[in-house]
């Protein structure tokens, strides 16, 4: 099926399964209906099944949205304690589009789990309580973490009875857009998902282990366990030279509930980290700039010690602790982490790396074990060229067995409904579903509203281009800090800062005598401070410098 179709689908209203493999486009469709959505002012529940793959919807996990959290079963009194919750009850109860993408990792007990907590919220008896449904994902992709012994039936969502109630209309995506259909990688991914792997193309394999990568950057490392990843990202962090910051979470409450925690937590217990150190973010932070899977680089630390970090998009980002915690039906805390939401990232695990495109990569599959791990890792990269395979065993060429059934089912079935359905009986649908949502239909109004939405905003300025703002007025800290309401000290301390973002501003007004600065870079030079840590210069100059002079002084060392 082509975009194109799979998105009137959507707009018209009918539950959907929207697939196909690795790079035809679902995340796409997906957003272009979102935002078709958005700009008629229709609300959309946006999830997914996992943290990691919420972040590329800019959404949240399903299990936070439902509110089911980590129950594996439901019963009538939790339902009803979660409805004495307003957070929940408020947007269940509104809600009239449901969105969960990457399907193939969420248990079929847990989508049966969000059907019954629609169907109560809403009091409807309808699946999913009359909601439209939109599943996305490739079930050849990784599986839902079942129990030891579980078969595929029992864990794969397709088989649940929710799904079979809804009525899914499948909507399998065909045309390729991370590789050329000719390209060799693609041909590949084609025979893993069908199951007849050649030995042309096992031998292709091999030779990628030969590849030589560019090295303008250092290429991402995939590995399918995690203590692979762990001992990559020490050595590497034990390539830099300066000092190891370390930060040990602290806990409190229920120690079962807190060991859980720390399973499922992705901050380490302890996190060592240094100046120039690659790291990935492990929280959802917006506000902050950040989430769950944000890349960037340590590039200072802050007098208080918490890391600064330079994201790839060139964002600047002071990292403060954040909060993990389990939580009872009436909201109170029975455990709780507190850590900062970074860890290494010189290497990730395959898990991690779902829905991610990379440009190169190192991938090691040896210790691959579980099926579905092999085709993630592959299917990151645009083309073979641009792999080095450093291993990989049978494990990493297969595939499920009822997944590969349910596949070719799927593509039958797409079939079908792209042949029952053209885009003018489509249409009149379409318009009948956004009336009932309550969207806007007429035109001028759509057109107004979009370009509200699309408007540039006023970008905020940060506090430190507040503080420029007064220095180039050539006020005196005294006085700036009056205003601002903000100590002196704080006021120099964004000096520093504004000297190094802003090196073409003449703040030379604040410049402090030569001697002074000479006697300060002489003691940060003596110390090797990688940092701007003021406790170590302020004992080296004998506690005769205030904390301020010390701060004008940095702001204009070389």
């Amino acid at each position: 099926m082509q975009q194109e179709k799979a998105l009137a689908l959507l707009k018209s209203g009918k539950n959907v399964f929207l697939t196909g493999s690795a790079g035809t486009g679902k995340t796409y469709v997906l957003n272009k209906y979102i935002s078709y959505l958005k700009e008629r002012k229709v609300p959309v529940a946006i999830t997914a099944s996992t943290g990691i793959a919420a972040t590329h919807m800019n959404g949240m996990t399903i299990h936070s949205w439902a509110g089911f959290g980590i129950k594996e079963r439901l019963t009538r009194a939790n339902l009803v304690t979660m409805r004495t919750k307003k957070y929940l009850k408020k947007h269940l109860e509104e809600s009239m589009i449901l969105i969960i993408d990457e399907i193939s990792m969420l248990h079929k007990n847990q989508l049966d789990m969000v059907d019954e907590v629609l169907r109560f919220f809403k009091e409807d008896d309808r699946a999913f309580g009359g909601i439209q449904i939109v599943l996305c994902g490739d079930f050849f992709q990784l599986p839902p973490i079942g129990n030891y012994d579980e078969k595929s039936k029992d864990k794969f969502s397709f088989m649940s009875q929710a799904w079979l109630s809804a009525d899914l209309k499948i909507c399998y995506l065909t045309e390729q857009y991370r590789q050329e259909e000719d390209n060799v990688l693609n041909g590949i991914l084609g025979e893993i998902r069908s199951a007849t792997i050649s030995t042309r193309s096992i031998e292709l394999l091999k030779k990628a282990g030969t590849n030589v990568l560019d090295k303008k950057e250092t290429p991402t490392k995939l590995f399918t366990h995690n203590a692979d990843v762990d001992q990559l990202n020490n050595i590497e962090l034990d390539k830099l030279t300066g000092r190891v910051r370390k930060f040990k979470a602290s806990t409190k409450g229920n120690k079962k509930l807190v060991e859980t925690l720390k399973k499922s937590v992705l901050a380490h217990e302890l996190l060592e980290l240094k100046i120039d150190a690659k790291v990935m973010f492990v929280r959802n932070n917006p506000e902050q700039g950040y989430v769950n899977g944000t890349l960037g680089t340590v590039i200072d630390f802050t007098d208080e010690g918490f890391p600064i970090v330079m994201t790839f998009d060139k964002k600047r980002i002071t990292v403060k602790q954040e909060t993990w915690g389990i939580h009872d039906d009436f909201g109170k805390v029975l455990a709780s982490l507190d850590q900062i939401p970074l860890r290494l990232a010189w290497a990730i695990t395959v898990h991690k790396c779902q829905g991610m495109t990379l440009d190169s990569a190192l991938i090691d599959l040896s210790k691959t074990f579980e099926r579905g791990q092999g085709y993630v890792a592959l299917s990151r990269l645009r083309d073979i060229e641009n792999l080095q395979l450093s291993g990989f065993n049978e494990m990493a060429l297969k595939v499920d067995g009822l997944a590969l059934k349910a596949d070719l089912r799927f593509q039958e079935l797409s079939q079908i409904v792209d042949d029952e359905n053209d885009f003018e009986s489509l249409e009149v649908e379409t318009m009948d579903f956004i009336k009932a949502c309550g969207g806007l239909t007429n035109i001028e109004e759509i057109k107004k509203h979009a370009k509200k939405l699309n408007g540039k905003k006023v970008k905020k300025q940060s506090t430190y281009e507040v503080t420029l703002g007064y220095l180039k007025q050539k006020m005196l800290l005294e006085k700036i800090a009056e205003e601002r309401g903000l100590s002196q000290g704080t006021i120099a301390g964004h000096l520093i800062r504004l000297r190094k973002d802003f090196p073409n501003e003449d703040l030379d007004f604040y410049k402090p005598d030569a001697e002074l600065i000479e006697k300060v870079a002489k003691a940060k030079k003596k110390l090797k401070e990688d940092s701007t840590s003021l406790k170590p210069l302020h004992a080296a100059l004998n506690g005769k410098v205030d904390y301020e002079d010390i701060k004008l002084a940095l702001a204009f060392c070389k």
